[in-house]
Formats: C-alpha cells, structure tokens, sequence
C-alpha cells in the first residue's frame, strides 16, 4: 500500500527529509565514468550492429536491435539529467559538456532543457504555476468550463495514441528544434538550441553520406522513437498518479510537492538498471542533487520512504485514465468519473420539485 499526501498514515516529513538526503548528494567520479562507458558503448555497439544485420538485408533483426538500443539511448538521456542538475560529477564544467554532447544523441539541448527542467522542479505540483516541464493537466472545473471544442482538444491531448504515439516524436523531433517556452529569454536559449541543432545536423549528414539515408532511418529512427516513447511515458507516471499532490500557490509547498506529488515508480530490477532509477522520483525531487546510483541506498537506509507515493508497473498502466485533477477530492479522476458525476447531477436536478 503506499502512502499518499493525503493518507490517515504516519507520512514522513518533507522538510526534514531534506536534510537527512543531503548525506547522499556526493557523486563518485570513477563510478560516472563507469556508468558513462557502460552506457555509451554498448548503444555505439548496438547501433552498428543494426546497421551491419541492415546492411545484410535482415531488416527484422535491425529492428529486433532496436529494442536494446532503444533501452541504452533512454539510460544515456537519463545521465544527461543528472548533468543538468549537476549531480554526475563534482565539476560544474564536466557536468554541462558531457551533458551537451549527450543532448546532440538525444536530440534535447542541453542548456534550453536544463533550465525548463529546473522550472519544473521549482513550481511541481502547482496548480497555478502550471505550463513549462510538465504534463498540461486541467482542473474538473477548468474542463468543465470550455467549449466542446476545448473539451475536445483537451481529449486529444490526454488521449494515450497521441501522448505516448504521436507526442514522443512530435516532441524530440520537432518541438525540441526551438527553444519552446524561453524563445523571449535572451541568446543563450537560442544558441544552445541551435547549436544542438547543427552538430545533430553534421553527424546525420555524415552518417548518410556513409551508410545511405534509408539505412539510417531504418536503423536510428526505431531506437529513437523507442526511447522517446519509455521517456514521455516515465515522465508522465512520475507526476499522473491518482494521489499525487497539487496545490494552489497559497497552499503549496515545495518540499511537500516535491515528495508527495512524485511517485516511486517501482520497478523490475533490469527496467530499473535502464532507467536509471528514475523511478526513485520522490527521493530525486525532494533532493535532485542525489546522483541516480545512489538512490537505491536512500530507500535502503530508509525503508519507510518505500510505500510513499509507490506504484508498480501493472499499477502504472491505470494512470492513464487519470486526465483531470479534482480539487475537492485531491486527487486525479478519469473523464469517465466526471460524465458520471454529471450525470447525477442532471438527474438529481430533474427530480427536485
């Protein structure tokens, strides 16, 4: 069972669990490195060896390729944010390059996501600092305030086929492509979008002068595609669970936010190794500066953080009927429980004298 913001049961502090996560936030070099390599490697190998099967006319075992390839691709983009909240190395220097060389692979700039990124750990779990890093999440009353032509945008976008089949590639293909949300903030936005941009646009333009355009998007598009869609779907069950904490800014908390509107995404052992322990996502919003091989340590040390906010995978697969928050009952609810209550409404109305 875990234990929700709003459980009858001893919930932890936030605040205090601050300072006790800080004896954690140390990075070890040699185990970066070591992660780095044990990353990196095995998808410059896997990619190749797509290509190589590609090469031979075996298509299918290129795709078969792709699911691993895709699994490395996610863990590198996972180290990318570690350097963007500078926990992968002690130095701020190796953090930002490593990070933006990483950002090139995975088609995310660097300096622009780190800071949209820092947004949304700042304002998670607000309702009324809602709009940059996060999910787009209406209140039952905001919903039930449009139009039906609002309404019916807003299904679209909750929809699962677009948040988790067109979104992931809309979003790491096109969006990523400009500076979306910083595009009045200055240069660096800019300069760090459209230098990813052109360094992405030389290693693509290379890669086709040597193997051709239609093997390199038969063999890179899959894995991209697939570690795109785990992404937006990993971040989308960190935050999208029914007892989740949203709070209007007066009422809001930070470390409140940060523990109880994260969830612990507790998963199998290879699927956590992948993730990087993202799932962990309690204990990372609460203390960001914990380097993500030293998450399983903290629930370790702490067992009693395990049940908070805690969801298996089976569990994950029903937050996707989760589209609005209910502010009277806080938490999230299916469109179906609001058509439901609507209806009950109406018909109590129609049978009041």
């Amino acid at each position: 069972m875990s234990i929700g913001h709003n459980s009858g049961l001893a919930a932890p502090d936030a605040r205090r669990w601050t300072r006790i996560l800080g004896n954690y936030r140390t990075p070890n070099r040699v185990r970066s490195v070591a992660e780095l390599a044990i990353t990196a490697l095995p998808l410059v190998t896997l990619w190749a060896a797509a290509w190589f099967t590609f090469s031979l006319g075996h298509a299918w075992a290129s795709l078969l390729i792709a699911v691993p390839g895709g699994g490395f691709l996610l863990r590198l983009f996972m180290i990318q944010h570690d350097c963007g909240h500078g926990t992968f190395f002690t130095d701020r220097l190796a953090n930002d390059w490593v990070g933006r060389v990483i950002g090139v692979v995975t088609l995310t700039p660097y300096d622009w996501w780190r800071h949209t990124h820092a947004i949304h750990h700042a304002t998670t779990g607000n309702l009324d600092q809602r709009g940059i890093g996060d999910v787009d999440t209406l209140t039952v009353r905001e919903y039930q305030a449009r139009s039906w032509l609002g309404r019916l945008k807003y299904r679209l976008y909750r929809h699962p086929l677009v948040m988790f089949g067109l979104g992931p590639a809309y979003l790491f293909l096109l969006q990523h492509r400009l500076p979306v949300g910083l595009m009045r903030n200055g240069w660096q936005p800019w300069a760090s979008t459209m230098a990813t941009n052109l360094a992405t646009a030389l290693i693509v333009a290379a890669l086709t002068w040597f193997i051709g355009i239609k093997a390199f998007l038969f063999v890179h598009l899959p894995i991209m595609l697939l570690a795109a869609t785990a992404g937006v779907w990993l971040f989308y069950v960190q935050h999208q669970f029914e007892q989740t904490a949203w709070e209007r800014d007066e009422r809001w908390n930070l470390h409140h936010a940060a523990l109880y509107g994260s969830s612990h995404y507790d998963l199998p052992v290879l699927l956590r190794w992948f993730t990087a322990n993202i799932g962990i996502h309690h204990i990372h919003h609460l203390c960001s500066r914990i380097p993500y091989y030293r998450l399983p340590r903290v629930l370790r040390d702490h067992p009693e953080l395990r049940e908070v906010g805690q969801i298996t995978l089976l569990q994950s697969f029903r937050c996707v009927r989760l589209v609005l928050w209910d502010e009277a009952q806080c938490r999230l609810v299916s469109f179906r429980d609001i058509r439901a209550r609507e209806l009950r409404e109406t018909a109590t109305k129609l049978a009041a004298p």
